[in-house]
């Protein structure tokens, strides 16, 4: 395609993206550059010369970097703006420039990397039929809960001239050996034993220990040690325990009810933990239902993923979890599966919400806030100034537009209550 100075061709694409090489011919370079010396002309304070009335030669030859970047970036910024003009793509993000090319008397030629949201019309969003199943809250279940609770509140003892064992806490040293060299003090650090806080043989001569003494040891890494380079590698190290402590838990009896909270026995307190568990396997069970309900929507329409969403979700996560660059590509290999579902999800609820016409209002918003601001006994306008502030609105707008979007594909399926 071509412009008044400016051409592109597409060289690939998806259904979520765009690469377009530009060319920007010689008289658009040629007006931006001369557009630009007349810039610096009129502002640039020059030896021997007026303000503005420096000769043309004497400013290109001063700014001759300043005017070069001034051309580049009106020509992407122009190019840029005229692509969208003609081409009316809507893109999600600003375009990734690369590979520019700028040579005196040469066309400029770039590329644009374009990311698009995909438009995805959806033939069947209904007819589906899912079971809800809610797993049943245990004795056991409850057990564990108090029994975290007392492990939250519990006192660490110091224990004298004993070899630890799993479940004790321990302060040690770890310091590498250097063939040839004295190994440096490390600092103290803690770990609960039998928890994986450790490789497996640490937490082996640990256990050998009494406070006070220490081992020379050749260690093994396991073989699915997270970093790939340690995997199955061995190293001398020092091991130095400093302390070992018991947990005391404290006594389960109504005083301890109390202490956790307002409840005024150990009765009280089992009831209300196997109603929020109960609670919570039913969130657990609706959630199942939407997933499933999702994926046969994805099925029945042939939903894309594109590799270009995928790519910018496997990255942006890589990011937040600070994923090293020697880690990448384990990581992008088993998130790959995960971030592609996590597209087509998105895309489906986008095409519902666009269809049927679901999404969030100001109202819906409004009385979300009110509702949340009585809970808290705050006013609505307050706490919407806190959401705003703390950039939370966007956060609020999607989780009711999804919730609306599950409504409504919950009434065209067919939902069944199994049992587990």
């Amino acid at each position: 395609m071509a412009m008044t100075g400016i051409s592109y061709e597409t060289t690939a694409q998806d259904p979520a993206s765009r690469a377009l090489k530009v060319t920007v011919g010689l008289d658009r370079l040629d007006q931006a550059e001369k557009q630009a010396v007349r810039e610096y002309a009129q502002h640039a304070r020059l030896p021997g010369f007026r303000k503005g009335h420096a000769p043309d030669a004497v400013v290109r030859k001063r700014f001759e970097g300043e005017i070069r970047r001034y051309v580049v970036e009106q020509a992407l910024r122009e190019s840029w703006d005229a692509i969208l003009k003609e081409t009316g793509l809507k893109p999600v993000a600003d375009p990734q420039v690369r590979n520019v090319t700028f040579e005196a008397g040469q066309p400029m030629q770039f590329e644009l990397i374009v990311d698009i949201r995909p438009e995805i019309t959806l033939a069947t969003t209904g007819g589906f039929t899912t079971t809800r199943t809610v797993n049943p809250v245990t004795d056991e279940m409850v057990q564990d809960q108090i029994d975290r609770l007392r492990e939250q509140r519990g006192a660490w003892n110091p224990l004298e001239g004993v070899q630890p064992k799993p479940g004790n806490l321990v302060s040690v040293s770890v310091t590498p050996i250097e063939p040839g060299k004295e190994p440096a003090g490390a600092a103290p650090h803690e770990l609960v034993l039998g928890q994986g806080q450790t490789i497996p043989d640490v937490e082996e001569r640990i256990m050998t220990l009494k406070p006070g003494e220490t081992t020379d040891a050749e260690v093994r890494f396991p073989d699915d040690h997270p970093d790939e380079s340690r995997r199955g590698a061995t190293r001398r190290v020092r091991i130095t325990l400093h302390e070992v402590k018991e947990q005391a838990l404290p006594t389960l009896d109504d005083a301890f009810a109390r202490e956790v909270g307002d409840f005024e026995s150990v009765e009280a307190l089992r009831t209300a933990i196997r109603s929020d568990l109960a609670a919570e396997a039913a969130r657990e069970a609706d959630a199942r239902v939407r997933e499933d309900l999702l994926r046969q929507i994805a099925q029945a329409n042939n939903v894309p993923a594109p590799e270009s969403m995928v790519h910018r979700l496997i990255h942006a996560y890589a990011e937040t979890y600070q994923i090293d660059k020697a880690q990448f590509g384990t990581f992008a290999s088993t998130f790959h599966p995960i971030a592609e579902s996590q597209v087509k999800r998105e895309l489906i609820l986008d095409a519902v919400a666009a269809a049927q016409n679901l999404r969030a209002t100001e109202a819906d918003i409004d009385a979300k806030v009110a509702e949340m601001a009585a809970v808290r006994n705050l006013p609505p306008a307050k706490l919407y100034a806190s959401l705003e502030q703390g950039k939370r609105l966007g956060e609020l707008e999607r989780s009711i537009t999804e919730g609306k979007i599950f409504a409504w594909l919950l009434s065209q399926s067919t939902i069944t209550e199994g049992t587990a």
